[in-house]
Protein backbone atom coordinates (compact mmCIF):
# COMPACT_ATOMS: atom_id res chain seq x y z
CA UNK A 1 0.00 0.00 0.00
CA UNK A 2 1.53 3.54 -1.27
CA UNK A 3 2.97 5.42 1.49
CA UNK A 4 0.99 8.86 3.01
CA UNK A 5 3.19 10.95 1.20
CA UNK A 6 3.05 8.75 -2.14
CA UNK A 7 1.51 10.86 -5.01
CA UNK A 8 -1.07 8.64 -7.01
CA UNK A 9 -2.26 11.24 -8.75
CA UNK A 10 -6.22 10.33 -7.90
CA UNK A 11 -8.85 12.77 -6.59
CA UNK A 12 -8.47 12.66 -2.62
CA UNK A 13 -11.99 10.67 -2.46
CA UNK A 14 -10.53 8.34 -4.30
CA UNK A 15 -7.43 8.07 -2.47
CA UNK A 16 -10.03 8.11 0.60
CA UNK A 17 -12.08 5.41 -0.26
CA UNK A 18 -9.50 3.05 -1.48
CA UNK A 19 -7.11 3.51 1.64
CA UNK A 20 -4.61 4.92 -0.18
CA UNK A 21 -3.52 7.84 2.26
CA UNK A 22 -2.84 7.03 5.64
CA UNK A 23 -5.11 7.92 8.05
CA UNK A 24 -4.33 9.93 11.21
CA UNK A 25 -4.20 8.24 14.94
CA UNK A 26 -6.99 7.81 17.03
CA UNK A 27 -7.52 10.29 20.31
CA UNK A 28 -6.89 8.44 23.58
CA UNK A 29 -10.93 7.99 23.74
CA UNK A 30 -10.47 5.87 20.72
CA UNK A 31 -13.69 7.53 20.03
CA UNK A 32 -13.56 8.99 16.32
CA UNK A 33 -12.71 6.94 12.88
CA UNK A 34 -13.41 7.32 9.46
CA UNK A 35 -16.14 4.44 9.46
CA UNK A 36 -17.67 5.96 12.32
CA UNK A 37 -18.01 9.01 10.33
CA UNK A 38 -19.43 7.61 7.06
CA UNK A 39 -22.38 5.97 8.98
CA UNK A 40 -23.61 8.92 10.58
CA UNK A 41 -22.94 10.76 7.05
CA UNK A 42 -25.16 7.66 5.86
CA UNK A 43 -27.67 8.12 9.11
CA UNK A 44 -27.95 11.59 8.86
CA UNK A 45 -29.19 11.58 4.75
CA UNK A 46 -30.97 8.42 5.55
CA UNK A 47 -33.01 10.19 7.83
CA UNK A 48 -33.07 14.23 6.90
CA UNK A 49 -31.97 13.99 3.07
CA UNK A 50 -28.88 14.67 1.04
CA UNK A 51 -29.49 18.31 1.55
CA UNK A 52 -29.24 18.16 5.25
CA UNK A 53 -26.12 16.55 5.16
CA UNK A 54 -23.14 18.93 6.28
CA UNK A 55 -19.31 18.60 7.96
CA UNK A 56 -21.12 20.17 10.94
CA UNK A 57 -24.35 17.69 10.76
CA UNK A 58 -22.72 14.79 10.95
CA UNK A 59 -19.79 16.01 13.94
CA UNK A 60 -23.00 16.95 15.82
CA UNK A 61 -24.64 13.37 15.46
CA UNK A 62 -21.34 12.33 16.66
CA UNK A 63 -20.95 14.59 19.40
CA UNK A 64 -17.89 16.20 18.33
CA UNK A 65 -16.41 19.19 16.59
CA UNK A 66 -16.72 19.64 12.16
CA UNK A 67 -12.70 20.43 12.74
CA UNK A 68 -12.40 17.16 14.04
CA UNK A 69 -13.68 15.66 11.05
CA UNK A 70 -11.40 17.44 8.87
CA UNK A 71 -8.45 14.87 10.00
CA UNK A 72 -10.15 11.95 8.26
CA UNK A 73 -12.03 13.42 5.14
CA UNK A 74 -11.00 16.43 3.58
CA UNK A 75 -14.65 17.57 2.36
CA UNK A 76 -17.90 16.93 1.88
CA UNK A 77 -17.86 15.78 -1.93
CA UNK A 78 -14.61 13.28 0.10
CA UNK A 79 -17.28 12.22 2.91
CA UNK A 80 -19.94 11.63 -0.50
CA UNK A 81 -17.96 9.62 -2.09
CA UNK A 82 -17.35 7.05 0.96
CA UNK A 83 -20.69 7.05 1.93
CA UNK A 84 -21.93 5.69 -1.37
CA UNK A 85 -19.50 3.30 -1.43
CA UNK A 86 -20.44 2.09 2.09
CA UNK A 87 -24.25 1.88 1.16
CA UNK A 88 -22.98 -0.31 -2.23
CA UNK A 89 -21.74 -3.23 0.19
CA UNK A 90 -24.56 -5.42 0.09
CA UNK A 91 -25.28 -4.91 -3.74
CA UNK A 92 -22.52 -7.70 -5.12
CA UNK A 93 -23.00 -10.54 -2.74
CA UNK A 94 -25.29 -13.29 -4.56
CA UNK A 95 -26.00 -16.42 -4.50
CA UNK A 96 -24.84 -17.15 -7.95
CA UNK A 97 -26.54 -19.95 -9.72
CA UNK A 98 -24.58 -20.09 -13.28
CA UNK A 99 -27.42 -18.65 -14.96
CA UNK A 100 -26.80 -15.31 -16.45
CA UNK A 101 -30.42 -14.03 -16.38
CA UNK A 102 -30.91 -15.24 -12.76
CA UNK A 103 -27.55 -14.16 -11.07
CA UNK A 104 -27.90 -10.44 -12.84
CA UNK A 105 -31.71 -10.35 -12.16
CA UNK A 106 -30.36 -10.81 -8.16
CA UNK A 107 -27.95 -7.76 -8.70
CA UNK A 108 -30.12 -6.04 -10.18
CA UNK A 109 -33.04 -5.97 -7.28
CA UNK A 110 -29.80 -5.76 -4.75
CA UNK A 111 -28.75 -2.39 -5.91
CA UNK A 112 -32.76 -1.58 -6.27
CA UNK A 113 -33.45 -2.28 -2.53
CA UNK A 114 -29.87 -0.44 -1.80
CA UNK A 115 -31.41 2.83 -3.64
CA UNK A 116 -34.95 2.36 -2.00
CA UNK A 117 -33.13 1.99 1.36
CA UNK A 118 -30.75 5.24 0.63
CA UNK A 119 -32.96 7.38 -1.65
CA UNK A 120 -30.50 10.28 -1.49
CA UNK A 121 -27.92 8.05 -3.66
CA UNK A 122 -29.88 8.93 -6.85
CA UNK A 123 -29.25 12.54 -5.75
CA UNK A 124 -25.50 12.16 -6.04
CA UNK A 125 -24.41 13.88 -8.95
CA UNK A 126 -22.61 10.90 -11.47
CA UNK A 127 -19.18 12.42 -12.49
CA UNK A 128 -18.11 9.37 -14.63
CA UNK A 129 -18.05 5.61 -14.43
CA UNK A 130 -17.78 3.02 -11.37
CA UNK A 131 -14.81 3.77 -9.47
CA UNK A 132 -15.03 2.92 -5.65
CA UNK A 133 -14.42 -0.34 -4.14
CA UNK A 134 -18.23 -1.74 -3.56
CA UNK A 135 -19.28 -0.19 -7.17
CA UNK A 136 -16.42 -2.24 -9.23
CA UNK A 137 -17.30 -5.72 -6.80
CA UNK A 138 -20.50 -4.92 -8.52
CA UNK A 139 -20.06 -4.68 -11.80
CA UNK A 140 -17.30 -7.41 -11.42
CA UNK A 141 -20.02 -9.98 -10.11
CA UNK A 142 -21.91 -8.61 -13.03
CA UNK A 143 -19.22 -9.49 -15.57
CA UNK A 144 -18.85 -12.84 -13.89
CA UNK A 145 -22.38 -14.00 -14.33
CA UNK A 146 -22.31 -12.81 -18.06
CA UNK A 147 -18.65 -15.57 -18.14
CA UNK A 148 -19.18 -17.95 -20.87
CA UNK A 149 -22.07 -15.99 -22.94
CA UNK A 150 -20.64 -15.40 -26.05
CA UNK A 151 -21.17 -11.56 -25.60
CA UNK A 152 -17.96 -9.29 -26.19
CA UNK A 153 -16.83 -7.34 -23.33
CA UNK A 154 -18.26 -4.17 -25.14
CA UNK A 155 -21.68 -5.47 -25.17
CA UNK A 156 -21.23 -6.89 -21.63
CA UNK A 157 -20.53 -3.64 -20.19
CA UNK A 158 -23.56 -2.18 -22.26
CA UNK A 159 -25.86 -5.02 -20.62
CA UNK A 160 -24.82 -3.41 -17.15
CA UNK A 161 -25.38 0.00 -18.22
CA UNK A 162 -28.53 -0.95 -19.01
CA UNK A 163 -29.43 -2.78 -15.87
CA UNK A 164 -27.95 0.18 -14.06
CA UNK A 165 -30.08 2.46 -16.01
CA UNK A 166 -33.01 0.26 -15.16
CA UNK A 167 -32.57 0.35 -11.62
CA UNK A 168 -31.83 4.16 -11.63
CA UNK A 169 -34.63 5.25 -13.19
CA UNK A 170 -36.89 3.13 -10.69
CA UNK A 171 -35.40 4.14 -7.93
CA UNK A 172 -35.37 8.00 -9.07
CA UNK A 173 -38.91 7.22 -10.42
CA UNK A 174 -40.44 6.03 -6.83
CA UNK A 175 -38.53 8.50 -4.91
CA UNK A 176 -39.63 11.61 -6.91
CA UNK A 177 -43.21 10.33 -6.21
CA UNK A 178 -42.50 9.83 -2.79
CA UNK A 179 -44.62 6.74 -2.77
CA UNK A 180 -45.24 5.21 1.07
CA UNK A 181 -44.33 8.66 2.63
CA UNK A 182 -46.71 10.33 4.71
CA UNK A 183 -47.29 13.62 3.51
CA UNK A 184 -48.06 12.11 -0.10
CA UNK A 185 -50.22 9.28 1.31
CA UNK A 186 -53.07 9.64 -0.98
CA UNK A 187 -51.67 10.72 -4.12
CA UNK A 188 -51.25 7.80 -6.23
CA UNK A 189 -55.05 5.96 -5.03
CA UNK A 190 -56.43 9.26 -6.36
CA UNK A 191 -54.98 9.12 -9.32
CA UNK A 192 -57.01 6.79 -11.49
CA UNK A 193 -60.42 8.77 -9.59
CA UNK A 194 -58.95 11.97 -10.38
CA UNK A 195 -58.73 10.83 -14.12
CA UNK A 196 -62.31 9.95 -14.31
CA UNK A 197 -63.79 13.02 -13.53
CA UNK A 198 -61.02 14.66 -16.28
CA UNK A 199 -61.26 13.04 -18.77
CA UNK A 200 -64.43 12.29 -21.83
CA UNK A 201 -64.25 9.07 -22.84
CA UNK A 202 -65.31 10.30 -26.05
CA UNK A 203 -61.48 12.23 -26.21
CA UNK A 204 -59.65 9.82 -24.17
CA UNK A 205 -60.69 6.18 -25.25
CA UNK A 206 -57.54 4.40 -25.01
CA UNK A 207 -56.78 5.97 -21.21
CA UNK A 208 -60.45 4.91 -19.63
CA UNK A 209 -59.90 1.46 -20.89
CA UNK A 210 -56.55 1.79 -19.30
CA UNK A 211 -58.35 3.03 -16.07
CA UNK A 212 -61.26 0.42 -16.41
CA UNK A 213 -58.33 -2.04 -15.71
CA UNK A 214 -57.14 -0.86 -12.45
CA UNK A 215 -53.66 0.12 -13.93
CA UNK A 216 -53.94 3.73 -12.01
CA UNK A 217 -55.13 1.95 -8.59
CA UNK A 218 -52.31 2.27 -6.28
CA UNK A 219 -51.59 -1.24 -4.89
CA UNK A 220 -47.74 -0.84 -4.21
CA UNK A 221 -46.65 -2.71 -7.27
CA UNK A 222 -43.72 -0.79 -8.17
CA UNK A 223 -41.62 -3.57 -7.67
CA UNK A 224 -43.54 -5.69 -9.90
CA UNK A 225 -43.37 -3.05 -12.46
CA UNK A 226 -39.27 -2.82 -11.96
CA UNK A 227 -39.67 -6.91 -12.87
CA UNK A 228 -41.42 -6.23 -15.64
CA UNK A 229 -39.33 -3.94 -17.26
CA UNK A 230 -35.85 -5.97 -16.33
CA UNK A 231 -37.25 -9.23 -17.76
CA UNK A 232 -38.60 -7.33 -21.28
CA UNK A 233 -34.82 -6.26 -21.16
CA UNK A 234 -32.80 -9.41 -20.29
CA UNK A 235 -34.98 -10.93 -23.02
CA UNK A 236 -33.02 -8.73 -25.31
CA UNK A 237 -30.01 -9.65 -23.86
CA UNK A 238 -31.01 -13.16 -24.55
CA UNK A 239 -31.94 -12.58 -27.91
CA UNK A 240 -28.74 -11.34 -28.99
CA UNK A 241 -26.99 -13.93 -26.96
CA UNK A 242 -28.76 -16.84 -28.94
CA UNK A 243 -28.04 -14.97 -32.03
CA UNK A 244 -24.30 -15.00 -31.45
CA UNK A 245 -23.98 -18.52 -30.70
Amino acid sequence: MPSEETDTSLPASVEAVWGLRGRPARGPKRALSLERIVAAGVAVADREGLDALSMSRVANAIGTSAMSLYRYVSAKDELLTLMVDAVYADTWTIAATGRWRADLTQLAFNNLHTLRRHPWVVRVPVTGPPITPHQLRWLEASLAALRGTPLSGKEKIAVMLLVNSLVRNDATLMIDLRVGEPESEGKLPDYGKTLRLLLDPKHFPELIDVLDEGVFDYDDTSEQDFSWSLERALDGVAALIESKR
